[in-house]
């Protein structure tokens, strides 16, 4: 059975392939396919977001009755994320390497300590707290 923690664990490795795809072209200076790549990187962390807050975080509110606890700080950072998010469109728009990298930097800090956070902690307490319904959480993951 797929769990939670292995489903979106091996998400945060597909974005984290994109994020540094996307570095990789903004070093090359090859704006136009750094810009396709932002997007798609944008897009897929976005739609992790999304999983976790439509779905599994509420699974998981409504099984423990937790809302302030560790689910309440991922969303916070979740904004933090999307807010660096932003900084690197303006920063991919106005072909600023520099400050591109100085955000990126920022963002691959904040998004490796929330990773680990959710993988070695929350995604667990959902595997474990959620029991039978994980499947069916995983699956209305999948379905977003």
């Amino acid at each position: 059975m797929e769990t939670i923690s292995s489903f979106l664990t091996q998400d945060h490795r597909a974005c984290d392939e994109e994020f540094a795809s996307m570095e990789n072209e903004v070093a090359s200076e090859n704006w136009e396919e750094a810009n396709t790549k932002l997007i798609k990187f944008s897009n897929d962390l976005l739609h992790h977001f999304d999983m976790e807050e439509k779905v599994m975080f509420s699974a998981f509110e409504s099984k423990t009755g937790m809302t302030q606890g560790p689910t309440a700080m991922m969303r916070m950072e979740h904004e933090q994320m999307r807010g660096l998010l932003e900084d690197l469109k303006n920063d991919v728009n106005s072909t600023d390497k520099n400050h591109f990298f100085g955000v990126s930097e920022s963002l691959m800090m904040l998004m490796q300590q929330h990773n680990m956070k959710e993988e070695q902690m929350l995604y667990a307490m959902a595997d474990a707290h959620l029991g039978d319904a994980v499947s069916d959480v995983v699956e209305n993951m999948k379905a977003i």
